[in-house]
């Protein structure tokens, strides 16, 4: 049996409008907006630096070259706090290696499995990652490593296509992507017989929800291509990603750590509270804050 070929390359869907969160994103992309002092991407792209991936694909639109700034190197403002004697380390995340940044457009909104075939060329023979920076996803409390990272030890076990779950209460389950379970592999890991997109709570095969991180195999490209539009009005990877299983290895991890929805405002604020209150430099405070805001 040959080796898997390892997960190197990663694909970061950030074409969207952001509408959302306007009037914040009319000349910000959403992807910037901070949680806590890290922009969405950032968190995204960490995430993936620590699961060894080496090639981070931007799928962007109109308006979006701001995110590749960010990881751009800032020559005045390094300059310039160096003169002033500033700690330049806080900028060391993002700044990325020369070559290791590639964008592509995604000119015409048709959907996050367009978004993915757009990004064919770059990822060639070549499996990869794909990660959505509205799901925020960290490492359990305490410590633990990341979702990608956790899914890339996955597919080292198992190779094939892997998503990332997340088990939610049933009654939940129609706001979501849902598996059909297999096999009981492990205590994480579960083969995939079938996805189905929010299904009623009564006919849901499970209560594992698709949570944003995929790895998959480059064929996925050629089933994309002859796609026509699903649910929506758009080209759906899910239905791609359904075409897949039984003709190639398909599992699910389950992530052990939190998301937050930071696709909507309540959960970006989530976000950001949950994640202040765990800093050592500014939690006392912001829970002091927070207690009181409540008690008024």
């Amino acid at each position: 049996m040959s080796a898997r070929k390892p997960i190197k390359k990663a694909v970061f869907p950030v074409a969207g409008l952001g509408t959302r969160f306007l009037p914040a994103t009319k000349a910000i992309p959403k992807e910037l907006l901070p949680i806590v002092d890290r922009p969405l991407i950032q968190y995204a792209v960490d995430e993936a630096r620590e699961a060894g991936i080496e090639q981070i694909i931007f799928v962007t639109g109109r308006g979006k070259t701001a995110i590749v700034e960010h990881f751009d190197v800032a020559f005045e403002l390094e300059t310039t706090m160096a003169e002033r004697g500033k700690d330049l380390s806080v900028l060391e995340p993002t700044r990325a290696t020369p070559g290791d940044i590639i964008t592509v457009r995604q000119q015409v909104p048709l959907g996050l499995g367009h978004a993915i075939w757009c990004a064919r060329a770059i990822v060639g023979d070549d499996p990869f990652a794909i990660l959505l920076p509205d799901e925020l996803m960290v490492a359990a409390k305490g410590g633990g490593t990341g979702c990608m990272k956790q899914m890339v030890e996955a597919y080292e076990e198992v190779g094939g296509n892997l998503i990332s779950v997340l088990e939610v209460p049933h009654d939940e389950v129609s706001s979501y992507g849902v598996i059909a379970p297999g096999a009981q592999l492990s205590e994480t890991l579960t083969e995939v017989t079938g996805l189905v997109e929010k299904p009623p709570v009564d006919e849901a095969p499970s209560n594992k929800i698709i949570s944003g991180r995929y790895i998959l195999q480059p064929e996925v490209m050629g089933v994309l291509k002859d796609q026509g539009k699903g649910a929506g009005g758009e080209i759906q990877l899910t239905d791609a990603m359904a075409k897949m299983i039984g003709n190639q290895p398909f599992h699910a991890a389950t992530f052990a750590g939190r998301r937050f929805d930071c696709g909507s405002k309540t959960g970006f604020v989530e976000a950001t509270l949950a994640l202040a209150l765990e800093r050592e430099d500014m939690g006392a405070e912001v829970r002091a804050m927070a207690e009181r805001l409540l008690s008024e």
